[in-house]
C-alpha cells in the first residue's frame, strides 16, 4: 500500500508547485489559485495562522493540495465568502481512499477542533471527500446550502444567444440596445493591458462607488486595497477583463471580468448614475456576454448572489453548499 506524506508548505512553495508543469494536478477553482490567495493573505491574513498542506507520494509527487488557514483551532480555506465565490482542494486524477481521512487527523493533530469549509461548488472535491471521511470517522458534520450562483453556456452566436432568451427578454435587450444606440456613439473596449490597468481600473472604482451606496460602503480601505492588487496580478497573469461601455465618450458602464479555463467570470460591475435611464448598468453585462461569445468563450459565470437580471440574462442556477466538521468523536452512523 502506497504511504503519503503530508506537510505545510510556504505561499512561496505554493506558488512553485503552481509553476510546475510536470505537477499533474487540477487546478479547476479560480478562487484558489496561488496569486489569488497571496493577495487576500497580504490584506487580510493578520491574526490568522496559514495552514497550507501538501500531501506527496512515496515518490515525492504532489497528490494533493489544501490551502487552509487556521482561526482559533478553526480550519478553513484561505480566504473569505465575500471575495472568493467558492472554493476547493487540489488534487490530482487519482489519490488515496483515504485521503481524506489523513487530512482530518493530520488537522486534528494540528490542534484544529473544527472545520468550516464554504462556499462549495457542487462537483467540489472537498465537499464529497470529507463529508465521506468525517463520517467513517465517528466526526459529526453537516453541509447545507449556503447561496446559489448563476453560469451560462455560451452560444456560437449573438443571434444563437438572443435565440435562447425567452420572447420577452429577447425583445427587452434588443430595444435596449436600439435606445443605447439612438443615444450617441456606442463604444465597447476591454482593457487588460497590465501597463494600462491602473488607471482604468481607478475608473473602475469610482463607478463600483457611485452605482450604489451599499456597494460604497463594501469599498473599506482594506477591500480597496485588495480589489486593485487583485486587478493588477491578473492582467499579468493575462486573465483580466475590465469591460467599459462608453456613449459618447463618456464612461455609462464597467464590468470586472475575470477568464480562466475558458471560462469568464463575472467578478462585479458599475455605472455611471447619469445613464441610469438607459438601463446602463444591465447594458455593460450585456455587452459584455457579447464580446466573450465572439471570443468562443464556452462559459459564462455570473457568480454568486440571486440577482434578477442573473436569470434574465439566461444563466442557470446551482447551489453552493457549506461543510462542518466537528472533530470529535460521536459515533459510527
Amino acid at each position: 500500500m502506497e504511504q503519503i506524506h503530508i506537510s505545510s508548505i510556504s505561499m512561496v512553495e505554493l506558488e512553485n508547485i503552481y509553476n510546475d508543469t510536470g505537477q499533474k494536478l487540477n487546478w479547476d477553482c479560480l478562487f484558489v489559485l496561488p496569486f489569488w490567495l497571496k493577495n487576500w493573505w497580504q490584506v487580510f491574513g493578520a491574526g490568522k495562522k496559514l495552514a497550507i498542506l501538501a500531501v506527496r507520494s512515496d515518490t515525492s509527487s504532489i497528490i494533493c493540495l489544501a490551502p487552509f488557514m487556521i482561526e482559533e483551532n478553526t480550519a478553513k480555506f484561505i480566504g473569505s465568502e465575500s471575495v472568493c465565490d467558492y472554493q476547493d482542494i487540489i488534487i490530482a486524477d487519482k489519490f488515496p481512499d483515504d485521503l481524506f481521512l489523513l487530512l482530518l487527523e493530520h488537522l486534528k493533530k494540528m490542534g484544529v477542533s473544527r472545520i468550516e469549509l464554504g462556499a462549495l461548488h457542487p462537483d467540489s472535491k472537498a465537499l464529497t471527500g470529507f463529508s465521506q471521511a468525517a463520517k467513517k470517522s465517528g466526526y459529526h458534520s453537516s453541509y447545507d446550502e449556503a447561496e446559489k450562483f448563476y453560469k451560462l453556456d455560451l452560444p456560437k452566436t449573438w443571434e444563437e444567444y438572443l435565440n435562447v432568451l425567452d420572447g420577452k427578454q429577447r425583445h427587452e435587450i434588443r430595444r435596449k440596445i436600439r435606445r443605447l444606440n439612438e443615444t450617441g456613439q456606442i463604444d465597447y473596449q476591454i482593457v487588460n493591458n497590465k501597463e494600462a490597468v491602473k488607471d482604468a481600473f481607478d475608473e473602475f472604482l469610482s463607478l463600483f462607488q457611485t452605482s450604489r451606496k451599499d456597494k460604497a460602503e463594501f469599498l473599506t480601505d482594506r477591500m480597496n486595497s485588495f480589489f486593485t492588487s487583485l486587478a493588477k496580478t491578473m492582467a499579468e497573469h493575462d486573465m483580466l477583463q475590465l469591460g467599459f461601455l462608453r456613449v459618447d465618450g463618456r464612461v455609462a458602464a464597467a464590468t470586472l471580468c475575470f477568464e480562466y479555463g475558458n471560462t469568464v467570470f463575472l467578478y462585479n460591475n458599475g455605472y455611471n448614475p447619469e445613464f441610469r435611464n438607459l438601463s446602463a448598468g444591465l447594458l455593460g453585462k450585456i455587452f459584455s456576454i457579447k464580446h466573450n461569445i465572439e471570443k468562443k468563450i464556452a462559459c459564462y459565470n455570473f457568480l454568486k448572489g440571486d440577482e434578477a437580471y442573473k436569470k434574465r440574462l439566461g444563466g442557470q442556477p446551482l447551489p453552493l453548499y457549506r461543510l462542518t466538521i466537528e472533530l470529535k468523536y460521536t459515533g459510527f452512523k
